[in-house]
């Protein structure tokens, strides 16, 4: 067989098994089902360990900064618990959210780019949890110590539990998010909406977009914070280039 049978016989394969809009759709749906069944686990999860992630982990930054707490709510602790667990439900079932959006592009890939799907979920959480650990470990320790210390010694800051979680768990998931730009940066040149040459000429604009971002999810006003969280943006900015450059050549 020539090759150019070869060829033609590999489009009409693809064109037999082509997916209709409708089964799209069906797909799309238990893409959807798998994963919030997912969350699901990975909430019960956390509620079973609930008592741990408040006191010994979501409350340890407050302790280390010397910030009073207090409930203002007559339930308002039960509606806390509950809000926590799905964070972190979100958080735990985080590869498994990503695994059902690349199992769902899939069929548009090559059949060389399906067998990456597996690298692409590692590498998708790998970025998201050390955004997580940098919030945890960095940004908060520096906000939360910045805003137990700001103002009047005559006023005591004691913070709503409501307010503290908020705080904390957006920063959490934002700075989580955020670093996913590199692999933003390789979907995006995949399609061909994204090159190197475009990050490298818009780079300053993208600088300023940064401390933009930097000042919206650093809580407060401080500015330690915000440069803080704009350096390793800047170091993904520019590693999102690298990869951009890698995978068009490729392309």
């Amino acid at each position: 067989m020539s090759k150019e049978e070869k060829l033609l016989t590999e489009e009409n394969q693809s064109e037999e098994v082509e997916m209709t809009f409708l089964e799209h759709l069906e797909e799309l749906r238990w893409r959807i089902i798998n994963s919030l069944i997912g969350i699901v686990v990975g909430t019960i999860v956390a509620w079973i360990f609930i008592d741990f992630f408040v006191d010994k982990v979501l409350l340890l930054p407050a302790k280390e900064a010397n910030i009073k707490l207090q409930n203002l709510k007559p339930f308002g602790q039960i509606f806390l618990y509950f809000e926590v667990a799905i964070i972190i439900g979100l958080i735990l079932s985080f590869p498994n959210v990503v695994y059902q959006i690349w199992k769902f592009i899939s069929p548009a890939l090559k059949e060389k780019e399906k067998k990456y799907i597996t690298s692409i979920v590692i590498f998708t959480t790998f970025c998201f949890i050390c955004g997580v650990i940098f919030a945890y470990f960095v940004m908060l320790p520096l906000a939360l110590k910045f805003a137990a210390q700001f103002g009047s010694p005559s006023i005591e800051n004691n913070f709503a539990i409501n307010e503290y979680f908020s705080i904390v768990l957006s920063v959490i998931l934002g700075a989580g998010l955020v670093f996913e730009l590199p692999m933003l940066s390789f979907f995006l040149t995949k399609i061909g909406i994204l090159n190197p040459g475009f990050m490298k000429k818009y780079r300053r604009h993208a600088i300023v977009a940064i401390m933009i971002l930097a000042a919206i999810l650093t809580p407060g006003t401080d500015p330690v914070s915000q440069v803080i969280l704009a350096i390793p943006l800047v170091f993904l900015y520019e590693i999102s280039i690298l990869v951009s450059k890698i995978f068009q050549k490729k392309n």
